[in-house]
């Protein structure tokens, strides 16, 4: 029989604020198997890892018991607790007292009853657990990135230059994402194409990094280390190689249609560069727009390029590519302000959201950087910025906050005003949140240096009257009604997930929360980890983001790809669900219900295998398996009856019943 350790953590008065610590420890000490049990104030400390680690030595002990707060948290920090002290790392197993007991309840003796027979069932699962090792395969030197906004550009950037390949996917035919259309960032006033554009040239000549621009990723199968990726890449019925710019193409072409860049306050042709910076700066025919492609119905591009660069036959090409990581970075789009029907419906041509109002103060934008209301191109002198249009409301928009519009409102007020002098911003608000660094001091200069009119309250209805946009709304700190009679409204929309986020999602097994954003592993300790192996996440494609956030972010993910490659091989987890032969009837039920493919049918054996590298230890096979071939490490079907037997016991003193 092992002799097993048990050790009881009172996490401050996290846990001993509630159990009874010194009758958990007698009881446990008389628990079958158990030769030693002691308590400490915090076990995750290092004297407490001593603690546990010199019992170990002085009792010769050969599996522990961790009675402490959730394995998500300190699994880890245990397994290699142990291991350093001599025992493998898998006879170490973590009892929850705290997140399934002492937190959820308010009576001292229930708690401690409960603790009790959670630490009673793991002592019964780690007399039966095996010593496992680690499983490990080879590793592909080489990640794929997917996205190339600024947190994409820079994860690529960050692990190119530590000397690993790239593969920058990115669906859109330029790289740069939003950051692209904005015209000054906060709170320096930086311009974005300044800061931005150097790093898009970067990227475009890194001899380590593959531009796969207007391509998407279709699937990507494999496991951590080794990924098999297939993409798509659209034609743009242009040779890249050949195409140098020039613009004749798109001053012959005859079809204009509204441009996606500008927010369609100006138009583009059919054959286009999505703006002036564009990387790579290669024209694009847009199928859709285009007079006709099948059968060619113009062809006006291709007769006056002089380089030959057009190209009609180009047909979609999947090309597969094998990786070791993954990044993540999908980014944002803005919820559409068309859904706010108190707010316009979107049809009214002067009720704008803020990325529309970027292009208008951009110097590169429709405008030249001039101010004009997008119906009659008029100087507007009165201006009403209305924040949490859509944000922070769980009927009708979305229930969380965007994080960055507080902000951009600020310098969207500030930059009007030394655009249009005598003008007037308004700021309807319900609060202002600045928690960035410089954030609070440039708020409170918008506010004292350009005369902008802060409004604490809520719009309740926003409409057209003649030449004027009107907006009701409210006053809270006078408690008065407010009605003005503006040039234009500017809506601070909230980001929600770029389209198609939830369908890659799916793709790539990744997590999404109740909002669409991509999930994290532990949004404290492992903030860039999907819960997918070797998919790491980046930018506002997992959560509202600024630039800076989203740059650290990608430096982050970046890291954990570099620290994955600093290895010659691949360790995976060694808790896989197994296959008992002498039960396998060769059915293969568990092979169509595995998540992962992971497990394969041998017809000429009728016996299913598994490839053991590819399992993630889900036990949707275990389920699945109408014999009880399938059975998980140290989780088998008999631990689980001698654990649900443990915690059945009425006996608390830990003997065992007769």
């Amino acid at each position: 029989m092992k002799r097993i350790g048990v050790f009881v953590c009172w996490c401050g008065s996290n846990i001993a604020g509630t159990l009874d610590i010194d009758r958990v420890v007698e009881s446990v000490k008389r628990f079958p198997g158990v030769v030693h049990a002691e308590d400490y104030k915090y076990l995750c400390s290092d004297p407490g890892q001593n603690i546990v680690q010199k019992a170990i030595e002085d009792h010769n002990l050969d599996a522990v018991v961790i009675s402490a707060c959730t394995p998500s948290l300190h699994e880890n920090t245990f397994r290699k607790t142990v291991e350093l002290a001599g025992i493998n790392a898998y006879q170490c197993e973590i009892a929850n007292i705290r997140e399934q007991c002492s937190w959820v309840h308010e009576d001292g003796d229930t708690a401690t009853d409960k603790a009790i027979k959670i630490i009673r069932s793991i002592v019964e699962k780690v007399k039966l657990n095996e010593s496992l090792e680690p499983i490990t395969a080879p590793l592909t030197k080489r990640a794929l990135v997917i996205g190339a906004g600024i947190s994409g550009v820079q994860a690529a950037l960050d692990i190119a230059d530590a000397g690993y390949e790239v593969i920058l996917v990115e669906k859109d035919p330029s790289i740069g994402g939003h950051m692209a259309q904005l015209s000054e960032t906060f709170p320096t006033l930086d311009c974005s194409q300044c800061i931005l554009t150097p790093k898009m040239v970067e990227v475009n000549r890194h001899p380590k990094i593959k531009l796969m621009t207007y391509s998407e990723v279709l699937e990507i199968s494999g496991f951590l280390g080794n990924f098999e990726v297939k993409i798509l890449k659209k034609p743009r019925y242009v040779d890249e190689t050949l195409c140098n710019g020039c613009n004749d193409c798109a001053e012959v072409c005859p079809v204009v249609v509204p441009n996606e860049f500008e927010r369609g306050l100006s138009s583009r042709h059919a054959i286009y560069v999505p703006f002036p910076q564009a990387v790579p700066a290669v024209y694009t025919i847009d199928a859709d727009s285009c007079l006709g492609l099948f059968p060619l119905a113009c062809e006006k591009c291709k007769q006056v390029c002089e380089v030959e660069a057009i190209n009609y036959d180009m047909e979609p090409e999947i090309i597969e590519e094998k990786v070791g990581a993954v990044v993540v970075a999908t980014g944002f789009d803005v919820y559409p302000i068309e859904n706010l029907k108190e707010y316009g419906n979107g049809r009214t041509p002067d009720i704008i959201d803020g990325l529309h109002f970027e292009r208008l103060l951009s110097a590169s934008g429709p405008t030249l950087g001039e101010v004009r209301r997008p119906s009659d191109g008029k100087v507007p002198k009165e201006v009403v910025f209305v924040q949490c249009a859509g944000s922070r409301d769980t009927e009708r928009g979305k229930p969380y906050c965007s994080k960055i519009c507080c902000m951009y409102t600020a310098k969207h007020a500030m930059l009007y005003k030394h655009k249009v002098p005598d003008g007037q911003a308004y700021i309807f608000y319900i609060d202002v949140r600045a928690g960035g660094k410089g954030y609070e001091e440039f708020y409170q200069r918008g506010m004292e240096e350009d005369g902008t009119m802060y409004l604490r309250g809520k719009v309740s209805k926003i409409f057209q009257d003649g030449d004027k946009v009107v907006v009701w709304g409210s006053d809270t700190l006078t408690g008065k009604r407010i009605e003005i009679a503006a040039d234009l409204v500017v809506l601070a929309a909230p980001m929600v997930p770029t389209e198609g986020s939830d369908d890659l999602a799916r793709r790539l097994k990744i997590q999404t929360d109740i909002n669409g954003f991509m999930s994290e592993i532990h949004p404290k300790l492992r903030p860039v980890e999907s819960i997918t192996a070797g998919f790491y996440l980046a930018g506002a494609g997992q959560a509202p983001k600024d630039i800076p956030e989203a740059v650290a972010q990608a430096g982050g993910a970046a890291s954990k790809v570099l620290a994955l490659f600093s290895s010659d091989v691949v360790h995976h987890d060694p808790m896989i669900v197994g296959v008992e032969e002498d039960l396998c009837s060769g059915c293969g039920v568990c092979v169509g219900v595995c998540p992962f493919g992971a497990r394969e049918l041998d017809t000429e054996r009728k016996k299913v295998k598994v490839v053991e590298v590819l399992c993630e230890g889900c036990g949707a096979c275990g389920v699945a398996c109408p014999t009880g071939a399938a059975q998980q490490r140290n989780l088998t079907d008999d631990q689980l009856e001698s654990m649900v037997g443990a915690t059945l016991t009425e006996n608390l003193d830990g003997e065992e019943e007769s």
